[in-house]
């Protein structure tokens, strides 16, 4: 009894979904100082923190790396931050909130995938998918403080929603439907552009007779509708910001022609992003047997759902360019449909041991893969002394620089605003005269994390330890 009883549990995806969401709940209290995308996830928490302490208009986002700025910025619509700033409001600030909000919102979007595809295939192959994208890339950076998982949860459940009011013969339930697809896709959207793109799916059903016009006509108006106001906010209010505040920080791609050149000169690091980085390599080798056993055998849709999502992503590959290659986080929005895939190709083994012996080299090589993660180096942590080392000599009002290049990471746990450049720059004392007249106060050289010492002989140093140095210009 007890075996068949777990067996039943070990069948049941919530029972995957709720152990995976425990498993990342190690080190949910981890600044983000992990080596992969801290500096991603500190521009997601200067917002918060900004919208905490400084203004907490949604529709005015700002960072703390623009020197004498205001450091307001166009960037994605900044839901994530907002919510992070609301548990802020309630339970006071910490860095952490956002890996909760994410972990809590990526759980159930996933929970949501395996329904998604469960409506349209076996259950056998809803669980191998659901399973083998939890493992995947996703599973990191469905705790991250990062808006990218968290913006395709709502975008699976804007998918599945708009699914019932197409398909649904229960008019009474249709409306809500339909709202709840106008708001999930509106959150989607706006929280990260390019999850969009997985609506195209929705073109199959434009061409089903057993669909009413009216019901297709209603749909397209508002999902027209869900569009305004992205528009609006990254092609009106994003460029306003940027033009209006003077200082850029969201890359919204470039022209097809260049990206198309980029990804050419970088093929290399951009096949990888499917074959290594998505669902390593034991993931990528079960998705190749289940598009060649789709084409075969004709599942139709399976390889429609495939090249339909594909030829629409490699549009956003292009305009990614050089920046698709070199950032991983960039492939995550096709992953779901590499899981499919895959989660088909796995169904295809017939020897059932066999079978799961694929999914737990599948699981293990994924997780062994991305434990990492969970890991914050003893240099890097020394960075947490930062703020309160700078208390002792300098105002929170004072303005920094700080050695770390293009990294924000260490000026968000110095809780200060300013600049961040490289020594070159720093040692340059023309520049660094420049910004004394824009209010620069102090220079901060890190020395073992995020940056390298350099010496500053014609300025006084007021404080020094093994990892970095404050100078008083």
């Amino acid at each position: 009894m007890f075996r068949s009883k777990t067996t039943f549990y070990l069948k049941d995806i919530r029972f995957w979904i709720i152990f995976f969401f425990v498993i990342r709940l190690i080190g949910i209290t981890n600044p983000p100082l992990e080596v992969a995308h801290n500096w991603r996830q500190t521009t997601v928490t200067m917002v918060a923190r900004n919208f905490l302490e400084v203004d907490n208009n949604i529709f005015y986002p700002r960072i703390d790396i623009a020197g004498e700025k205001t450091g307001i910025t166009g960037m994605e619509f900044p839901t994530l931050n907002y919510l992070i700033y609301l548990f802020s409001k309630l339970f006071g600030y910490q860095h952490w909130y956002g890996r909760l909000i994410n972990l809590i919102v990526s759980s159930i979007g996933i929970y949501y995938f395996y329904r998604l595809v469960k409506r349209y295939f076996s259950d056998a192959i809803s669980f191998n998918a659901t399973l083998i994208l939890t493992v995947s890339i996703w599973f990191q950076f469905s705790r991250k403080i990062m808006p990218d998982t968290f913006a395709l949860s709502f975008i699976f459940m804007a998918i599945y929603y708009g699914t019932n009011y197409l398909l649904a013969t229960d008019n009474r339930k249709n409306l809500i439907h339909l709202l709840l697809y106008f708001v999930f896709v509106l959150i989607g959207i706006l929280s990260k552009l390019p999850v969009g793109y997985l609506l195209i799916m929705f073109v199959f059903y434009l061409f089903q007779k057993e669909i009413s016009l009216k019901r297709k006509f209603l749909f397209c108006i508002v999902s027209l509708l869900t569009f305004i106001p992205v528009f609006w906010w990254y092609f009106v209010w994003t460029p306003y910001l940027v033009d209006t505040y003077g200082f850029w920080h969201f890359f919204m791609g470039k022209s097809m022609q260049e990206g198309f050149g980029e990804i050419l000169l970088n093929l290399k690091d951009s096949l990888k992003k499917f074959y290594d980085t998505a669902l390593k390599f034991s993931g990528f080798a079960l998705f190749l047997v289940g598009i060649t056993y789709a084409i075969i055998h004709k599942e139709r849709k399976i390889y429609l759902v495939f090249t339909t999502t594909f030829c629409v992503f490699c549009i956003l590959i292009f305009k990614s360019g050089y920046t698709f290659a070199h950032h991983s986080y960039y492939i995550l929005p096709f992953v779901p449909v590499m899981a499919l895939v895959a989660g088909y190709g796995v169904e295809q083994i017939k020897n059932q041991h066999f079978k799961i012996l694929i999914l737990l080299i599948i699981c293990v090589e994924g997780l062994g893969n991305q434990f990492h993660d969970f890991i914050v180096h003893e240099n890097d942590s020394k960075i947490l002394n930062l703020e309160s080392d700078l208390n002792k000599i300098s105002n929170r009002s004072d303005l920094i620089i700080v050695n770390s290049g293009d990294y924000p990471t260490p000026m968000y746990f110095a809780h200060r605003k300013g600049w961040v450049n490289r020594n070159d720059s720093i040692s340059n004392e023309t520049y660094i005269s420049s910004l004394k007249t824009k209010g620069l106060k102090y220079i901060i050289i890190l020395k073992r994390s995020f940056g390298d010492e350099v010496p500053l002989p014609n300025y006084e140093r007021v404080f020094n330890n093994l990892d970095y140095a404050i100078y008083k210009p």
